[in-house]
């Protein structure tokens, strides 16, 4: 794989990925012996954590701004600058009014701002039409009996690069019934490591939350850990109720991966978002909008 291709949903134009790190992800996913150093140094969590607080200090600053001018980042949709280190502007806040949510109770928010692949239907033989990724409730959740309520249910993968906003929010109003992390690997979510080692959605370390949402019936929202991704934050006390459009949790430095799962006959992902699916391609979505409605028979 030369190139990442994605489909913009607002523009409406097929566009190509500017992969931060591009060089590394294929030298360590490309060959066999940087697939070995990955699984035996690269993808371990001390390492991670390391980088992270590498991106943490004060000196890392100096990072923030030829970043931005490389990758386009419209500063002027953000808060917070000037940044204190390059994960105080990783993850920077949309100003208010920027990323507005549904509006309409049926209709099923975008948790993150992020390019999505959706299905309409997953159960424990599941491997998505693309690349043969692997991504069944049970790998998911880590266990069949947590996995049965969402066996046959819609879903979403939200895959969010490090140009992206890395705050992750409530796509309804609603309550957490449970939570937990599934220890595991730290390896890249990358198009071109998930092309070469399809068990990294259920393999890498994940925080899941079940929900209990007003419209949409029990959400699996599970927060996927990744290469050189320093910790994923939950930023909601999650004793208490949440509202649509609420804050849930962020990303320290890196990029990674949200994935909802949904019961089956209460939700569906809209069409275009399949049919791009079915293409083998990403869809680039804003966070807040609509990205599923409810179905009729709820």
């Amino acid at each position: 794989m030369d190139q990442i291709q994605f489909w913009n949903r607002e523009t409406q134009k097929l566009e190509t990925e500017r992969v931060y790190g591009d060089s590394a992800v294929k030298l360590v996913y490309q060959n066999p012996v940087g697939r070995l150093l990955t699984d035996w140094v690269f993808a371990k969590k001390p390492i991670s954590q390391l980088y992270g607080w590498m991106q943490a200090h004060p000196m890392s600053a100096k990072k923030v701004e030829p970043f931005i001018k490389r990758f386009g980042i419209p500063m002027e949709d953000f808060e917070g600058a000037p940044f204190k280190s390059f994960n105080d502007f990783f993850v920077r806040k949309y100003k208010p009014g920027k990323r507005p949510f549904c509006t309409q109770p049926g209709d099923f928010s975008a948790p993150a701002e992020a390019r999505y692949f959706a299905f309409d239907r997953l159960s424990r033989d599941s491997k998505l039409a693309v690349k043969g990724i692997e991504l069944t409730p049970q790998g998911l959740l880590g266990s069949a009996k947590k996995a049965e309520p969402f066996e046959g249910g819609p879903g979403l993968l939200a895959r969010l690069c490090p140009v992206d906003y890395h705050r992750y929010h409530y796509p309804d109003d609603g309550k957490t019934i449970d939570a937990y992390t599934i220890p595991g690997r730290f390896h890249s979510v990358n198009p071109i490591a998930l092309e070469v080692q399809s068990d990294i959605l259920v393999s890498n370390e994940r925080r899941v939350a079940i929900l209990e949402t007003k419209n949409f019936g029990k959400v699996a929202y599970v927060e996927v850990g990744a290469l050189f991704v320093g910790r994923i934050i939950q930023t909601h006390d999650e004793s208490q109720s949440f509202s649509r459009g609420q804050e849930k949790g962020m990303f320290l430095f890196g990029a990674s991966t949200v994935i909802i799962l949904g019961e089956p006959g209460r939700w569906i992902p809209d069409a275009d978002l399949l049919e791009q699916t079915k293409q083998g391609r990403e869809s680039y979505v804003k966070i807040g909008t609509r990205v599923g409605r409810q179905k009729s028979n709820s």
